[in-house]
């Protein structure tokens, strides 16, 4: 069925991976990092992730001292991901940078004359690694000028040791750019194909209170090959996430303009499916129009776009479509009825769960990459990370950073994020993905309406309803 961002406050899940011991608080017992003063880098703040346990807590003083390199350490790869996600629910990203550039000053003394040469040589490469790690996994922290400057700031006091930090500098902000203007032309696209797709919902609801809505075309005369559609709509799917973002920043008021756009763009096209089933007069054309659009959903489950065929799925099983009774006896339906119970949302989803994990590991040896996409049931894949967030705490009682929460966190963002860098193998239909965008859409009224005329009502309740939508 259509889906809305956030689930209802109500209803229990439990996300994939979600590891029960996260949600009770730390005992004595646990592994945590302390505190114990402030930084001092001859002991290395390495030392406790690379010597001991795996963090599971420490105060947020300590993990940010955690994230600064010296000249003889670099925090891991994970790590670096995991504190720059999470730290946003803690401190504001430009707080952070300023945060690491004044200790990275303190330990380095590059604020002092003259420079210790050999020891900046050593440092530098390694806080220059650090900042484009930031601007390449996180490129919309750097949309504020003060982010800019602390990054031109602390490769300023470095560069008497080596001129070609300025150039690496030049090759780092030019590549944040094309990536900031690329995401600012996906955002505005968004917004552009949701207006015209609102456009041409409320036209026709307009006209469908008076008649029947004048569709001309239906998308049988637009594309009747299963294949090529389920192509486009893995476009239209990689296109959405190739700008998307996951979260919210500290202060400010949450971002999800991206994440209602996936959401809008999935009830459409259930609405979509739906509205090309019930639109036909004739019974053996809607039984063709949903033997198509069950092809459509395999080809999608084999591509590996499992949100596109959620939304198929959904929008044949919307009441207006599975009522038609008379029409669904006309369909070859033993496709379909495999492909729900790959969906079935019987134990948490537990069959989707493991296509998902067969369609990700096929993505990691795949040579192809047509068979490295991986387009996850989106609203699925939110609602596990809003459990996640809203089902542990941030901190502990101690005051701590609850550091296993965000561990977890990082490792479901993360994996979307590789999915999302994907680019799109196949060709664009400019036709189909025009009509799949702007083609008129049925309201749930509209749909029962056409539905009722296409095969009569059976009982009182269904009566009742007719007659009040005519």
């Amino acid at each position: 069925m259509p889906q809305t961002v956030c689930p209802a406050a109500g209803t229990m899940f439990t996300p994939s991976g979600f590891s029960p011991h996260l949600a009770s608080t730390c005992s004595e017992a646990d592994p945590v990092i302390e505190d114990e003063g402030g930084p001092q880098e001859a002991r290395g703040p390495g030392a406790c992730l690379a010597e001991g346990p795996p963090i599971t807590s420490a105060s947020l003083d300590t993990l940010i001292q955690h994230l600064v390199p010296t000249t003889d350490y670099y925090p891991e790869k994970a790590y670096v991901f995991t504190f720059l996600l999470s730290a946003r629910l803690f401190i504001s990203p430009p707080e952070l940078l300023a945060r690491l550039c004044e200790t990275c000053i303190k330990q380095q003394q590059l604020d002092q004359s003259p420079l210790d040469m050999a020891k900046v040589r050593k440092f530098g490469p390694k806080i220059l690694q650090l900042l484009t790690e930031w601007t390449e996994t996180f490129p919309t922290d750097f949309r504020e000028e003060k982010m800019v400057g602390l990054f031109k700031d602390i490769i300023h006091r470095i560069a008497p040791c080596d001129e070609a930090y300025w150039k690496t500098l030049s090759q780092v902000l030019q590549t944040l750019n094309q990536k900031l203007a690329a995401i600012a032309q996906g955002e505005e696209c968004i917004v552009k194909v949701n207006a015209s797709s609102v456009s041409s919902i409320s036209d026709k609801l307009v006209a469908f209170k008076t008649k029947s809505p004048p569709i001309q075309k239906e998308m049988l005369s637009i594309c009747n090959d299963p294949y090529t559609l389920a192509q486009q709509l893995t476009y239209i799917e990689l296109v959405r996430r190739g700008g998307g973002r996951i979260g919210r920043e500290a202060g400010q008021k949450k971002k999800t303009t991206n994440l209602e756009a996936y959401v809008r763009w999935f009830n459409r096209l259930c609405y979509l499916v739906a509205t090309e089933i019930c639109m036909p007069a004739k019974k053996k054309q809607r039984a063709q129009v949903i033997e198509f659009f069950i092809d459509v959903a395999r080809e999608c489950f084999n591509i590996g776009n499992f949100n596109s065929l959620m939304a198929i799925i959904s929008g044949m099983n919307m009441s207006p479509v599975s009522r038609l009774k008379k029409t669904w006896g006309k369909a070859k339906t033993a496709k379909f009825f495999i492909l729900e119970h790959q969906m079935d949302p019987t134990g948490n989803f537990y069959n989707y769960r493991t296509a998902l994990r067969g369609a990700a590991h096929r993505s990691q040896t795949a040579n192809s990459n047509r068979e490295k996409i991986v387009i996850p049931f989106f609203s699925l894949l939110i609602k596990d990370i809003y459990f996640l967030n809203e089902g542990c705490a941030n901190r502990l009682p101690n005051g701590h950073v609850h550091f296993a929460k965000f561990v977890e966190l990082a490792r479901q963002v993360g994996e979307f994020m590789t999915w999302k860098q994907m680019e799109c193998p196949f060709e664009t239909d400019r036709s189909i993905l025009h009509y799949l965008h702007t083609a008129p859409i049925f309201s749930e009224d509209g749909l029962y309406l056409a539905s009722y005329e296409s095969e009569s009502p059976e009982n009182q309740v269904e009566k009742d309803r007719w007659k009040a939508l005519r």
